[in-house]
């Protein structure tokens, strides 16, 4: 019998309190589905949440349906629930009334009470985190857990590069026929630039700061080439990710030896203030050596800022010769030669304004719902 309604889950407590990572990624599929009233005639969403249901204007579109995952009969002010209990537990228990056709699992991790058809997102980042003496026993033994069973068991993994993909086929050893690679999107914006609420240029780091994205030889790197660039800060948007913290010390030590507040750090700001940051900035730099995709640089080239990045498989397969890129990312002194090639070369800066369209119209977020929608067709109906 044909199936008339599709029914899809999405596990959603990623996008309760954060916007960055995943909750980006979750949040513009959402975005992308409200915003196309034809789907209601074909989906129904379910959507899961831990703690509480953000107040997003797209949520109301009633293509979703909005799900708070608690204990049956406990009110949530007598039982705060942990993430294990949520994911490990509950969550499953719901999805067995729920009778969805599909599940898309979006924290890299597959609970073992899901019968249901699943999608989990997956990155080699869930392999090397739970590898990593950086972050606590407990996370690292999840990861090693519930990523091996989900790259076991899932119905289907969604890698969003073709390097991604190649790597967790490596350290996985899942077939090729069970990945679906779903390249993400870019928000195209306005091609004028908007006013800069900064008095002076800039160059910019956008995202959290694992050390694998090189923010502190950026910052370094900064330094050895601010005498140069009396009129050039560094702006820095993102949590630090060190273990332990080091950005804040690492900022003011810096800035006392230059003299004057060249860096300033900001741990969030709202989407409209990145926009302007984006904008106006000279130059992104995103130094990372270990990405599944990686959407800060492709967001900045959207605006027409310069993407400093790492010169690895991802970089060349996303970008082409359209990045300025640093073959070594350790070295601080490389950091410098390429930031100062990114803010003087201008012969390199009109091949790379000339090219962006062509980078950019391959990432688009309609193409990622497009996608996303295809698999979740051919899962239900198979």
């Amino acid at each position: 019998m044909a199936i008339l309604m599709i029914r899809i889950g999405i596990e959603c407590e990623s996008i309760e309190q954060d916007s960055w990572g995943i909750a980006r990624i979750i949040n513009k599929l959402l975005e992308d589905i409200a915003r196309r009233p034809e789907l209601q005639k074909e989906f129904k969403f379910f959507l899961y949440f831990k703690s509480k249901i953000p107040n997003y204007p797209f949520l109301n579109n009633p293509i979703f349906v909005k799900r708070l995952v608690r204990v049956p009969l406990v009110p949530k002010t007598w039982l705060p629930i942990s993430f294990s209990l949520y994911y490990y537990i509950l969550l499953p228990i719901r999805l067995w009334f729920e009778r969805l056709d599909v599940m898309y699992f979006t924290n890299y991790m597959l609970p073992p009470l899901v019968f249901t058809k699943s999608i989990v997102f997956l990155t080699y980042d869930a392999y090397y985190e739970s590898r990593s003496k950086n972050i606590p026993l407990r996370y690292r033994l999840a990861y090693r857990i519930f990523s091996t069973w989900a790259a076991k068991r899932a119905t289907q993994i969604m890698s969003i590069s073709e390097f991604s993909k190649q790597e967790l086929q490596n350290v996985y050893g899942i077939n090729s026929d069970r990945i679906t690679v779903n390249y993400l999107g870019v928000d195209v914006p306005n091609r004028s630039r908007a006013a800069s609420h900064h008095a002076r240029d800039y160059i910019l780091f956008v995202g959290q700061a694992f050390p694998r994205r090189h923010l502190k030889e950026s910052l370094l790197a900064f330094e050895k080439i601010a005498p140069h660039f009396p009129n050039l800060d560094f702006i820095v948007v993102g949590p630090d990710k060190y273990s332990p913290l080091i950005i804040q010390t690492l900022i003011k030590e810096i800035n006392a030896r230059l003299g004057s507040e060249r860096i300033i750090h900001k741990e969030r700001v709202r989407d409209d203030e990145l926009a302007q940051y984006y904008s106006n900035a000279k130059a992104l730099m995103y130094i990372s050596t270990k990405e599944a995709f990686g959407l800060p640089p492709l967001e900045a080239l959207a605006y027409g800022t310069y993407p400093i990045i790492a010169d690895n498989p991802l970089s060349r397969e996303i970008f082409g010769e359209s990045a300025f890129m640093v073959k070594e990312p350790e070295s601080v002194f490389q950091i410098a030669e390429v930031t100062v090639a990114a803010l003087t070369d201008s012969a390199r800066q009109y091949r790379i304004t000339a090219n962006k369209d062509e980078v950019l119209n391959k990432f688009t977020w309609q193409a990622h719902t497009d996608r996303f929608l295809k698999l979740v067709q051919s899962m239900a109906h198979g």
